[in-house]
């Protein structure tokens, strides 16, 4: 009986998993399907995602009859300045919380923290005014600082509680041998920390790569577009006429991301398994 009540458990599971899973993929490869498939709507798939006849022929209407590589290079340029901007700032900001004692050390790491309860949303308007008045509006500057600024607080915390565990005793000892407070950090704490500085510069340039919100309130020019924005108007208030060309254009947004996971893939899975061996 207890056998029989394990098999029906780990089928129960297996069952479970695999239906979740479909739920996830099915819309993948629908999407992957839509990219390669003919005709423009969907009415003209399958529910199957195997396209009957494969083409290209979306993603050759995509570049000749849409602004798409004008889109990806604006996202492109607004997603690695804020990913720099964020990992410097951030680097900078957390190794002094956590190695430096000031005053009002306290209140600024609890204004950080009270900073993460509130929705951006809710600084929209003064956002808009703020760079209205500096002349940041529909510029990319603009998006890319109200990007790094909102990704401080949280990331700080989050990188000084990295920093936090790294015994002090490797600064002192590295003090004693005559370094300075730059070279400790470059030469010590720096290479300690690659892991999470690759998990950092991945999240910094997800937000921007992903975002539809903030650039369609800055970016108001067409010129000025991004991949979110420049997509959505494609379909907005039409039929699923280019629905195809959408799937071509959101196939493509998944490059950058495989090749940062391909280049950060050892540092990714060290920070996914720090916590399951205690030393």
């Amino acid at each position: 009986m207890k056998k029989v009540m394990t098999a029906i458990r780990y089928t129960f599971i297996y069952l479970l998993l695999i239906i979740l899973s479909f739920m996830v993929l099915y819309p993948l490869a629908f999407a992957v399907s839509g990219a390669f498939n003919q005709g423009k709507s969907l009415a003209s798939m399958n529910i199957l995602p195997i396209p009957n006849n494969p083409t290209t022929e979306n993603f050759t209407r995509l570049f000749t009859k849409t602004n798409y590589l004008n889109w990806y290079k604006n996202s492109l340029i607004i997603a690695l300045c804020n990913t720099f901007l964020t990992t410097v700032v951030v680097l900078i900001t957390a190794y002094v919380f956590s190695r430096f004692r000031f005053r009002l050390k306290k209140p600024a790491l609890m204004s950080f923290l009270i900073l993460q309860m509130f929705p951006s949303t809710i600084g929209m308007i003064a956002i808009y005014v703020i760079l209205n008045r500096l002349g940041l509006s529909d510029n990319f500057w603009g998006l890319i600082l109200v990007y790094t600024a909102g990704n401080i607080p949280y990331n700080t915390w989050l990188l000084k509680g990295y920093f936090d565990t790294i015994p002090r005793s490797i600064d002192e000892a590295a003090k004693v041998d005559g370094a300075s407070n730059l070279a400790t950090f470059f030469r010590i704490i720096l290479p300690n920390t690659l892991p999470m500085v690759a998990f950092l510069a991945v999240t910094s340039f997800t937000q921007p790569w992903m975002d539809f919100i903030l650039p369609r309130f800055i970016l108001r020019s067409d010129k000025n577009k991004t991949l979110a924005v420049g997509l959505f108007e494609m379909i907005n208030g039409r039929s699923n006429d280019n629905f195809t060309q959408f799937a071509a254009g959101a196939l493509l947004i998944s490059v950058p991301f495989v090749i940062l996971f391909v280049i950060n893939q050892k540092y990714l899975v060290k920070i996914m398994s720090a916590g399951a061996v205690k030393e």
